[in-house]
């Protein structure tokens, strides 16, 4: 089982030796991965675990510091997360976030109460000079600094926990703490330093690491490439692994992963839906076939898959036609690879997360993946999901480390449906002949506009709306593209772009003028939430 879904240390792999963790608690908190994934940008490795997990279980991962995760609950809950109280006494730095603060002093012997109000948004707090001290959280902070706080509980009393005050705002006069010199070292932060709401919050997670974990921060991405290598070759054996390739960047990084892991035991399977961007196929035959040397099949489906979308218009069902389509398709490809026992995916930390397979318990999922949890069971196939320990921006550096080249490391997200979804409405040949064309006219001025790395996701879509317009002499009656571009660290939320009037407009005039049958060019500047990035 994979490091960060695993919720009891006896089904952890064994971290590669020498190897510095820090490893979060995870109470349920939205944003407990971000914490992970900052502790990971400064060169320590992190994992998320369970709650659950007792101390001798976390003691067995030698943790140089733990950190204890925001979440949804209240220490007055019935079936409240908790923590294990020896935790505190394994002689490894403890810092507590928001909820982790919560727990970590009721359990140390301090009062927690109910708020008489949330306090949600930002916040300025006041940092004392033993906060600020060389080797303390604040170190090199501004005393008065701005925070973003998320909480109803908060602590209103240190009672006889051998606690100090080290920052306070007017409402929240306990917003960070620390145990007094002693064998325990926790600290306590109300507020959230893993959110970019919170300016020096980068900083005061490196001194925690740095200063009172004593990291080395040497951790690099071609290690994990090494560790999950090993774990492959002894999961997969002398079997053989099908690999489904998209041309995206998940799925070629895990291509290349398993090539360097398990060589000719990797079978890659692209199929070409009719869906895809314009040179998607060509693209990935030239790189996967000609460059890496791996056996590569590609079936061209394209006709099932548009017959299977004759006259409908509803997303949903375009998805799930798309989706057993997918599923048949690959399963008769797979079935030609003799010895093929498992089934590699490109599942990624943040799908683990959005889908429920968190560890509290605590958090919601938000909506189902089709790597989590989304195909049949009956496949037959053990899976392989080496990137599941990862983010999006530590794929794209892990694709570097094993040589992929920059056009598909670097390639914006594509969704799985492909040009179906950004077709609204019904999904035609000669629909999907105009998209492609809009939307390379798209990218290519993105590109030259020296924005393409700037930008998060840049697509058009064709909407299922035609106007009046006039080209030459002659009344016009075509249809309307949307271009949307987003900027995001994450994909959970993302802001629309604020593109140059020029290049927008020497977009739509291209548009306009190169392609037959649209007439109207449109911006999409909707943020997400409350709009997705997609528009199906």
């Amino acid at each position: 089982m994979s490091t960060l879904s695993a919720p009891l240390s006896g089904s952890l792999p064994t971290p590669p030796a020498g190897t510095q963790i820090v490893p979060i608690v995870d109470f349920g908190g939205q944003t407990a991965q971000l914490i992970a994934r900052r502790v990971r940008e400064c060169g320590v490795f992190s994992m998320l675990i369970s709650p659950r997990m007792s101390a001798a279980e976390i003691a067995k991962l030698k943790p140089s510091g733990i950190i204890l995760s925001g979440g949804p609950s209240s220490v007055y809950d019935d079936g409240s997360p908790q923590i294990d109280p020896a935790v505190f006494d394994l002689g490894v730095p403890v810092l507590g976030i928001c909820y982790g603060m919560q727990l970590a002093c009721q359990v140390l012997g301090a009062t927690v109460s109910r708020g008489s109000h949330r306090e949600f948004g930002r916040a300025q707090i006041d940092i004392s000079s033993a906060g600020t001290a060389r080797g303390g959280l604040f170190h090199g902070v501004p005393s008065h600094t701005t925070v973003w706080m998320s909480h109803g509980d908060q602590v209103t009393d240190l009672n006889k926990a051998d606690l100090e005050v080290i920052a306070s705002t007017p409402t929240c006069p306990y917003a960070a703490v620390r145990s007094r010199a002693g064998k325990r070292t926790f600290i306590g932060v109300q507020f959230h330093p893993e959110v970019t709401h919170t300016p020096h919050g980068r900083d005061l997670i490196r001194n925690f690491l740095f200063d009172t974990c004593q990291c080395a921060g040497d951790w690099k991405m071609a290690d994990f490439a090494n560790a999950v290598s090993a774990r492959v070759r002894d999961q997969v054996g002398s079997g053989h692994v099908i690999c489904g390739l998209s041309g995206g960047v998940d799925s070629s990084v895990v291509a290349a992963l398993l090539r360097k892991a398990i060589g000719p035991q990797l079978h890659c399977v692209f199929v070409d839906t009719g869906l895809l961007r314009s040179g998607e196929r060509d693209l990935v035959e030239s790189t996967f076939r000609d460059h890496f040397k791996i056996d590569l099949r590609v079936v061209d489906a394209s006709r099932e898959f548009l017959a299977d979308l004759s006259g409908i218009t509803d997303p949903q069902e375009k998805r799930r036609r798309i989706g057993h389509r997918f599923i048949e398709v690959f399963k008769t490809a797979a079935a030609n690879i003799k010895g093929a026992a498992f089934l590699a995916q490109g599942t990624l930390y943040p799908d683990v997360i959005e889908s429920g397979h968190g560890h509290a318990g605590q958090s919601a999922g938000i909506k189902l993946h089709h790597n989590v949890g989304g195909l049949p069971k009956d496949l037959g196939f053990q899976l392989v999901e080496p990137l599941r320990d990862l983010f999006k921006d530590e794929v794209r550096r892990l694709g570097e480390v094993l040589g992929l080249p920059e056009q598909l490391i670097w390639r914006h997200p594509f969704p799985g449906p492909g040009l179906a979804v950004r077709v609204l409405g019904e999904v035609t040949e000669s629909k999907l002949n105009l998209l492609r064309a809009c939307d390379q006219i798209v990218l290519e001025e993105i590109v030259a506009a020296n924005l393409y790395r700037k930008t998060s996701q840049v697509f058009a879509a064709l909407l299922p709306v035609q106007s009046v317009g006039v080209m030459g002499d002659g009344r016009t009656y075509d249809y309307t593209v949307a271009v949307r571009a987003v900027e995001t660290e994450d994909f959970m939320s993302a802001d629309w772009c604020r593109l140059p009037y020029e290049v927008l407009g020497t977009i739509s005039s291209r548009i306009i003028n190169e392609v037959r049958g649209v007439n109207r060019v449109v911006y999409d500047i909707s943020s997400k939430p409350p709009a997705t990035i997609e528009w199906e």
